[in-house]
Formats: C-alpha cells, structure tokens, sequence
C-alpha cells in the first residue's frame, strides 16, 4: 500500500525551516518558564503563508482521512488520536472547527472532557476515556484529555498527591499499550501566555456573541496560573515519551498553532502509508452483472 504519486512526491516540511514534527517536539528538559509562547518555532514566513500552506494541504488530509476511514470499514485496526491540552483561551476549539474540519465528520470521534459525571466518578479515572477512544478507521480528537486528572486533579487538590502522583506513570504505560494496539497519539500542549489570555477573557467580555464562552470560573483558574504551569511542567517531564512524545505549541498566534497542528495531524496520517482496501469481490464479474441490469 502507498500514497498516490502526488502525495509520495508532496513533502510535510514545505515552507518550513525545520520539518514541523521535529520543530515542535517538547525536548528532553524542555523548560515551560523559558518558552515563547508568542514564536513559530521552524516557521519564518507569516500569517498569509500558512494560511495558504493550511488550505494547499486540506485535500491531502482530507484523503489521507478517507483512506484511513476505508481501512478501518475493512478491517483494519489503525486509527489516530489528536490530544489537544491547554489552559483556557489556548485554542482548542478554533482547532477543532479550522484544522479536523477540514475532514469528513462522519470519520472524526470528538470528545471533551470536563467534570466527571457521577457514574464516571465511580471508575478509575482512565474508564471513561477508554470508552471514548477512536474505533479503527477513526480520528479521535481529545479537547483537553485524560491529563487533566494530573492537571487540574493536582491544581485543586481533588484527590490526595499519593493518587495523581501515580498517574503519569498509569497514563505512560496507557499510552504505550494504545500505540501497540494501532493508535498513532499527536498530544498537543497549546501554550497561551497570560497576557494573551487576559486579551482573550476580555474580549469575551466586550462582545455578546462571545457570552456564551466566558465562565466566570476562568478567572478564578488564572488566579493559579504559577501552579497550573508547574502542573504542565511536570506532564511534560514525566509523560514526554517515545511512544507518545509531546508537541509543544505556541498558541499567541491562532493561526501559527492551527498551522502546526495541521501539519503535524498531516505527518502522523503520512506515516501510515495508507493505501486503498483491495476489493474483496470480482470485480470484472460484479462490472458484468451489473451492465446486464
């Protein structure tokens, strides 16, 4: 199985300094503190260019996404799961319309995670996000994730340091046994800078069709930045493996990380050469029978 010869000869590094995967990767001692979360590592040509980076490879995706979705109907076991992690304001959202819309939605598994229902209160804190998987042929695409159960978990105080202490170390052996089974992880640490963010709460604040997005807890969330970005800090140190390593991405720009994450959703979709499912009919008999209708 391959890609066609226009997508064998299209190479994910176009315009880019760096080749995106490689550019974005959170490094072994990578330092949250020291980040600039308002550059485009591996990236030096504007906006208007990586808009038309982001449209010039929308087909590819698309059929990328397609090939994947056949495979799956056919028996396949490979799917693919895009974590998207960030404090409020990050862009998650803006993600999910302006990158995984630019796929077929009847091959995309979304799901959000926030306080845990009373049933799934009562299960481990990784049940309801093995229920929420993508089936294979899927892209799931997680806003916000399991790691909030070592995010906001430890922020909060939630449960004792002994329980979410363990974790990192639940959710890397999860992981792992995840990219086994066929699932290729893109986890996605969008980084807001608290400036941006106060903009961004304001501005929900200044128009009324932003409303309905401003919670008043978010406030009371960026009164903790300094814990939050130690909570982030230690998710990058501990859960940043090579099963399922960590994109680190500056999320000051909207239009910067919805470039990145499309290209690095491109890359993972890339890497697993799809091809098309060979019939598993004849197809010259079915041809026959059907001119004779």
């Amino acid at each position: 199985m391959g890609h066609s010869k226009k997508h064998r000869g299209m190479k994910s590094s176009t315009g880019w300094d760096v080749p995106p995967p490689e550019a974005l990767r959170a490094p072994a001692g990578f330092d949250l503190a020291a980040f600039d979360r308002h550059s485009t590592p591996g990236w030096s040509h504007g906006r208007g260019k990586a808009e038309k980076l982001v449209a010039h490879h929308a087909g590819e995706l698309s059929d990328l996404q397609e090939r994947l979705f056949a495979e799956g109907r056919s028996g396949g076991s490979r799917s693919v799961l895009l974590v998207l992690q960030g404090m409020d304001t990050a862009g998650k959202g803006g993600i999910v319309r302006h990158v995984v819309g630019l796929v077929d939605p009847q091959g995309v598994a979304h799901r959000s995670f926030g306080v845990p229902t009373p049933e799934e209160a009562r299960h481990h804190y990784l049940w309801r996000v093995r229920r929420s998987l993508p089936r294979p042929g899927y892209i799931g695409v997680f806003d916000r994730s399991h790691y909030e159960d070592v995010l906001v978990v430890r922020v909060d105080e939630l449960v004792p340091k002994k329980e979410w202490e363990k974790r990192y170390d639940e959710i890397n052996r999860f992981e792992e046994r995840l990219v086994e089974s066929g699932t290729s992880i893109v986890k996605v640490a969008l980084l807001v800078s608290p400036e941006e963010q106060k903009k961004r709460l304001l501005e929900r604040l200044d128009r009324p069709d932003k409303y309905w997005k401003y919670n008043p807890g978010d406030v009371d969330t960026r009164e903790k930045w300094p814990a939050y970005q130690e909570a982030y800090q230690a998710v990058l140190d501990r859960t940043n493996t090579e099963a399922a390593p960590w994109h680190a991405v500056p999320a000051d720009r909207k239009w910067f990380a919805r470039l990145a994450v499309s290209e690095l959703l491109l890359d993972a979709l890339r890497r697993l050469d799809l091809g098309w499912p060979p019939a598993d009919f004849d197809v010259d008999a079915e041809r026959e029978r059907l001119r004779a209708t």
